[in-house]
């Protein structure tokens, strides 16, 4: 699927994962979003485009300005959405190219309930900190990771994966629009290699199914192929990359 074809298809998985990931300091400003999230996570601290080919005239400044009143530094998430002379201009002052990612969606195929994912409604604090240690965030960065979570407003689940009478999987799944969005998706290290995350994948698949959905999206980094073989053997494929301008010095 081409991405610069299909624009109000890369509009809709952006505002759905904004909506789905939310950052409780949001702009809007000429066709993009700033958001900040206390440096929790790049995507919610994150200029980022939600109209085809924003302006991009006096951006760079607007979100520098921006995220310095917030003692932040501008990180900037570029996607087709953007006019190809934001990434231009954010190369040309410095901004460091990083963490190249995909967008993978599915129809919802392989969706299948699984009796050792239970899934919650709202989080509970043991999903919250569980999340948290298994996907390794920092201790201070718990709190901003479980009012994030707290925060999400469209229909979710809060998934656990059990087995041995252990918890040794996590994920949320968030529904809008037709669609389900996949995230916080781990698997406890000691417990990997044994089909737990495609339990736990099918699972909330089969949840969103049931929720109304009639497909998937996630978001996986392009340094993590076991991740994206996993997905690929779901039915997920390649849908539109994205990638982050970041401070610092050109590689």
């Amino acid at each position: 699927m081409s991405p610069s074809s299909t624009p109000n298809l890369l509009q809709v998985l952006e505002e759905c994962a904004l909506n789905a990931w939310p950052a409780p300091r949001t702009v809007l400003h000429q066709g993009w979003v700033l958001r900040a999230n206390g440096g929790f996570t790049k995507r919610a601290n994150a200029v980022s485009a939600l109209q085809d080919q924003a302006p991009w005239a006096g951006m760079q400044a607007t979100a520098e300005a921006h995220y310095a009143r917030l003692g932040q530094p501008a990180v900037f998430r570029i996607t087709a959405l953007a006019p190809a002379e934001a990434d231009a201009a954010l190369e040309q002052a410095g901004y460091r190219y990083f963490d190249p990612s995909w967008v993978m969606t599915a129809p919802l195929e392989a969706a299948a309930p699984d009796a050792r994912v239970h899934c919650a409604p709202e989080p509970t604090a043991p999903w919250l900190d569980g999340t948290a240690a298994a996907q390794g965030y920092a201790v201070e960065a718990w709190p901003l990771h479980h009012a994030t979570v707290r925060a999400v407003v469209p229909p979710h689940v809060c998934a656990t994966l059990w087995a041995n009478g252990q918890a040794l999987g996590y994920g949320l799944a968030v529904c809008e629009r037709g669609w389900v969005g996949l995230f916080d998706l781990v698997v406890l290290p000691s417990a990997r290699g044994q089909g737990l995350g495609t339990a736990l994948v099918r699972a909330l698949m089969d949840w969103g199914r049931q929720a109304g959905a009639q497909a998937a999206y996630l978001q996986v980094r392009s340094a993590n192929p076991r991740a994206q073989q996993l997905y690929e053997r779901l039915g997920f494929v390649p849908t539109y990359r994205y990638h982050y301008r970041v401070p610092g010095s050109r590689t």
